[in-house]
């Protein structure tokens, strides 16, 4: 396969796997060209190497830097802004998980919380109050899992995952 076939397939695939972070499919492809390039980019070469406008490359870079998966590198004597992505795939890893957590998982928490104080001695808030109890322990397990994760170091977490039997 030549260079430029397999440079297409990854930044197609990882565009795919974006839509599982909860990203769209062009900021995942802005990333991946970002994490295989050899030097910081900028808004023109994004644009140019995916065919994309303008708007959308901005939109997407700067929602990557939201995520703290991009960073602004500038130039001396440069007016253009450079974006480069960090190379450590550990450290992607846990970033992705942090931003997952802190968007999605931590709201739904505050809401779970604020649902058990609903009044009455129904059947239905019995039943209410059971089942949001259930989902919000559930979901608490699941922030204790991912801040070990987030807060691990990457040898740790590898020992602990050889352990597990699956």
């Amino acid at each position: 396969m030549k260079y430029q076939e397999a440079k297409d397939k990854f930044i197609l695939a990882w565009g795919s796997l974006g839509s599982s972070w909860g990203v769209s499919r062009t900021m995942a492809q802005i990333h991946a060209l970002l994490l295989i390039s050899t030097s910081p980019l900028s808004t023109e070469d994004i644009m140019e190497e995916l065919q994309i406008s303008r708007g959308n490359a901005n939109q997407n870079i700067r929602a990557l830097m939201d995520w703290g998966l991009v960073e602004k590198e500038l130039k001396a004597g440069e007016r253009r802004e450079y974006f480069v992505a960090g190379k450590d795939i550990w450290e992607l890893a846990k970033q992705v998980a942090k931003e997952r957590k802190k968007r999605e998982l931590e709201p739904m928490l505050k809401v779970l919380n604020q649902l058990q104080d609903v009044d009455g001695d129904s059947k239905e808030v019995k039943e209410f109050k059971e089942v949001t109890k259930n989902i919000s322990d559930f979901a608490g397990q699941a922030e204790s899992t991912l801040n070990l994760f987030i807060n691990s170091k990457q040898n740790w977490f590898y020992k602990l995952l050889s352990k597990i039997k699956l």
